[in-house]
């Protein structure tokens, strides 16, 4: 057998398995057996409070700003936005993964034949 098929035949088996292994992450992870990698994260930030002799218009607009990040809150919880963006982010590594994954599987058919 030539060196040529030898070589061909590792790349046409590595790019089926990349292929495959990333198929099967995927499904893992929109099944929610695995999370998806954290790129995106929240940060909690932390308010401090200003001088203890604030008038009342300051204060009655801070309540109200609390009052609307609740109900905002109610709305879209405050994970969703970076779960989506994770998810999307592994959706585009997964198609380069996989269009990775068929080129080296190609080359290597090249060199079978």
């Amino acid at each position: 057998m030539d060196t040529n098929k030898i070589i061909g035949y590792i790349l046409l088996a590595a790019g089926l398995l990349l292929i495959v292994w990333t198929i099967y992450q995927s499904y893992n992870i929109f099944t929610a057996k695995v999370s998806a990698p954290f790129i995106f994260r929240v940060q909690a930030v932390a308010k401090t409070s200003e001088s203890a002799g604030g008038n009342l218009q300051e204060l009655l607009q801070q309540q109200m700003q609390q009052e609307l990040q609740k109900q905002i809150g109610q709305i879209l919880p405050a994970d969703t936005i970076p779960k989506i963006l994770n998810l999307v982010s592994w959706s585009i590594l997964a198609g380069i993964l996989i269009f990775a994954g068929g080129t080296v599987a190609g080359i290597g058919i090249k060199m079978v034949k």
